[in-house]
């Protein structure tokens, strides 16, 4: 009898450690971050601003302020275009990876280059996200008027339609958080960099504020 209730009770204790640490293990699971690679050129990078200024770490910060556990990378490359991004994104991914943030086509339209080659080259990088299975958020540019109207309706128009054809997330555009201080030069000078290219740490404020809520959804569905 006295053996049948140690082995009975050992039994039972065996099977209240083996749950506890099957226990410990999913929530070990469910606590990992979700990792997020932001894929763009110098915007994503901070071009112009000490580390923590930058669009990546004050995005960052601003998940975290959420509640949300994220861990985001930054693979902003200043000067990259959309085809400089098409060429590292697969070696820029880890396994961890499950998100990506496309925000590229700013040096192509510095370069005024053909709106065709650069929607090429963003769809190429939403297949490479297809293939390993990532959600995207897609952030858009805007093409300024004097390339022409033609010019400017197709290369706007890319990244809404490319954002519906792979099923992405679509934000309109990169510096939609400035248009609350104005849309000129003029108006925005306050928020840029002397270059009146790039936003300084008052201006990623205001991006990260108004894009940030884009960036949550994209979390959630990676979480999903």
């Amino acid at each position: 009898m006295f053996h049948s209730f140690t082995y009975g009770a050992s039994w039972v204790l065996s099977k209240v450690r083996v749950t506890a640490v099957c226990l410990c293990t999913v929530t070990a699971a469910q606590a990992e971050p979700v990792e997020i690679l932001a894929l763009g050129d110098s915007l994503t990078a901070g071009y112009g601003l000490i580390d923590q200024e930058g669009f990546v770490p004050k995005m960052r910060l601003w998940l975290k302020e959420q509640g949300l556990d994220v861990r985001l990378v930054n693979a902003g490359v200043s000067g990259d275009t959309t085809a400089g991004g098409l060429s590292r994104v697969e070696w820029s991914l880890t396994p961890a990876t499950e998100a990506l943030i496309v925000a590229l086509g700013g040096n192509d339209l510095l370069r005024g280059l053909d709106p065709a080659v650069s929607r090429a080259n963003l769809e190429g990088i939403l297949k490479v996200a297809r293939d390993k299975e990532l959600d995207v958020l897609i952030v858009g540019m805007e093409a300024p008027g004097n390339y022409g109207p033609d010019y400017k309706a197709e290369f706007d128009a890319m990244y809404p339609e490319l954002a519906k054809e792979y099923g992405a997330l679509y934000f309109p555009r990169f510096f939609e958080g400035l248009y609350s201080v104005g849309s000129t030069p003029a108006e925005l000078r306050d928020v840029m960099q002397m270059d009146g290219i790039h936003p300084n740490a008052e201006g990623v404020d205001l991006i990260v504020a108004e894009m940030g809520p884009a960036v949550a959804a994209l979390v959630k569905r990676a979480s999903d």
